[in-house]
């Protein structure tokens, strides 16, 4: 029998959802996505979350992975950059549990994906400290030390310039702006290296959407350290969820 689990990616424009092989990273079927619910409401979200799950056609039995944009201490989602501000201080998995009636893993969503890369991709068997980012709707954060994740970065909200480094740098910024992927490059470059002055990694990944099209930035940017796509492009935020989900079960 399979070893699998359901990894559900919460994002600011689409929830996505998919039944996951944890062993060998690979989906089960076709992944689902949803669009976010105007407002980002937590029984709104919930609501959508069950269609998903639901449309996957998984044994009860099968651990639920969630995938949040929000920094989670013991299952409480702590901040609210880009949904509604109830969600601040909000006992999340308490709820989602109750509304799904399933037990579930409830976790960052960058750090779901930069456990993806750690377990199938980029990051597997590198030494030493990792940053993954995610460009989309903001800019999500994960740091691996030696294949080990250290949660609840929020790398994407340090200022720089005197801005949130997301609301000058997102992807979502990029495509609001109009900007070409030069002129995001020098925005992209002003947030690594100040990333890189602070914490010196082996190695950036870039994830997100926006890592489809890499070719089209990554090469503009100059670091000292290397900087590569997610190898599991946006499937990343399923795949670490479901597999969280699965070792922690």
């Amino acid at each position: 029998m399979r070893a699998t689990a359901i990894g559900i990616d919460i994002g600011g424009t689409g929830i996505k959802g998919g039944l996951v092989d944890v062993l060998s990273g690979e989906l089960i079927g076709e992944r689902v996505r949803v669009a976010t619910p105007e407002g980002g409401e937590p029984e709104d979200i919930a609501r959508v979350v069950t269609e998903v799950i639901e449309q996957l056609d998984a044994p009860a039995d099968v651990p639920v992975g969630i995938c949040f944009p929000s920094s989670i201490r013991h299952g409480v989602t702590m901040l609210a950059a880009n949904i509604s501000q109830r969600w601040i201080g909000f006992e999340a998995e308490k709820f989602f549990e109750k509304e799904l009636g399933r037990n579930i893993h409830f976790v960052n969503d960058a750090d779901a994906a930069g456990y993806a890369e750690v377990i199938y991709g980029a990051a597997k068997d590198q030494k030493g400290l990792v940053i993954m980012t995610t460009l989309g709707t903001g800019i999500g954060a994960a740091m691996i030390y030696d294949g080990v994740l250290i949660p609840n970065a929020e790398l994407g909200h340090l200022e720089i310039d005197g801005f949130d480094a997301e609301k000058r740098a997102s992807g979502v910024v990029r495509e609001r702006e109009g900007l070409s992927y030069p002129e995001w490059a020098k925005r992209l470059q002003r947030y690594y290296s100040h990333v890189e002055m602070l914490f010196s990694p082996e190695l950036f990944i870039v994830g997100g959407g926006v890592s489809k099209s890499h070719e089209k930035f990554l090469p503009l940017l100059e670091l000292r350290t290397p900087i590569v796509p997610a190898k599991l492009f946006n499937k990343a935020g399923i795949m670490g969820a479901a597999r969280l989900a699965f070792d922690l079960e």
